[in-house]
């Protein structure tokens, strides 16, 4: 079998959300951990990661930086994190996997995603990132060629464009490393936003959603299961109130319907569903949605949100060992 396993950026920092480095490196001994405990059962992982608390310093530090130094670019500020993540990530799953006494090989690779230059998010940026600043010093990153809102009492934030991923453009490297029997991490944050131009590809100021970006790589490398692992173990309709009901093994076409109802927030379980769906859509066998503490159970399809393609398909089967006709 063979897992994406896409970490949400909690599972990068401590618990009440600190990311300083050691809080990091804590983090990712604990995740590795259930990653290692995956490979010791021969199921083959590929591993892409969320980097929001990690981009969030860097854009502190250019803010802090901007009358002294111009700021790094977004592009750079991923390829950054993706390297820096990527280090601490193979570190603590080389560590887990030697106290299991397993041999294998892991391997970082900072991934490129194509995005289309046209996407009107760049010329109308609306994903806000980074933190609220007075427009003082907003102003000085507006003469630096950022896009800034005024958003009332709370102050000025930075908006950027958030395109549609469209291609791993280092698919190859990946897929060559899997072959060779490394566990891989790739695509960190969905992956740093590129376009193509007349002149060849070059880094863009945008967000590509890490979920998104975890099912297109997902298909590319042709997963059988992908799992986004979060801080919760289900995802829930009715979230926060009396009558909240977690949501366990569920079609596809179902849980389109529940989305379209607006029972999944955009700026958290919303974009963790729709990449279950697409997956799930574009033929994967099942994805799930759960937290690390349930991943081999998850994996298995027997814990967490579990998206099938149709009633008729169970986890760990395909349509036509249960539909001949399909």
């Amino acid at each position: 079998m063979r897992v994406l396993l896409a970490l949400g950026g909690n599972a990068m920092t401590a618990l009440d959300g600190s990311a300083r480095p050691e809080d990091q490196v804590a983090a990712a001994r604990i995740a590795m951990a259930s990653v290692a405990d995956l490979v010791a059962r021969d199921i083959e992982v590929v591993i892409t990661h969320g980097n929001g608390p990690q981009v969030g310093n860097l854009l502190v530090k250019n803010e802090l930086a901007a009358a002294v130094v111009p700021p790094v670019p977004l592009d750079w500020c991923g390829a950054q994190t993706q390297a820096t993540l990527g280090n601490i990530l193979m570190n603590a799953l080389d560590d887990a996997l030697a106290r299991r006494q397993v041999v294998r090989p892991s391997a970082a690779v900072v991934t490129r995603t194509l995005v289309d230059a046209t996407d009107a998010g760049f010329t109308s940026p609306t994903k806000p990132i980074g933190r609220y600043l007075p427009q003082d010093e907003a102003r000085v990153l507006i003469d630096h060629g950022e896009t800034w809102q005024d958003r009332g009492q709370k102050g000025w934030r930075r908006v950027v464009a958030s395109p549609e991923p469209l291609e791993i453009l280092d698919a190859p490297a990946v897929t060559a490393l899997m072959e060779a029997g490394f566990v891989v991490i790739a695509n960190g944050g969905g992956g740093i936003p590129t376009v193509r131009t007349d002149t060849g590809l070059t880094g863009v100021e945008a967000v590509i959603d890490k979920d998104l970006g975890a099912a297109l790589l997902a298909r590319t490398v042709a997963a059988d299961v992908l799992v986004v692992a979060t801080d919760v173990p289900n995802a829930v309709l009715r979230f926060g109130q009396p009558d909240a009901e977690p949501l366990g093994r569920i079609d596809v076409r179902r849980l389109r319907a529940l989305a379209a109802e607006g029972h999944f927030a955009s700026g958290s379980m919303g974009p963790k569903v729709d990449a279950a769906c697409r997956f799930v859509e574009a033929g994967g066998q099942y994805a799930v949605i759960s937290n690390l503490a349930n991943i081999l159970d998850a994996v298995a399809g027997d814990a967490g949100t579990v998206v099938v393609p149709n009633p008729l398909v169970e986890p760990g089967e395909t349509t036509t060992e249960r539909n001949p006709d399909a």
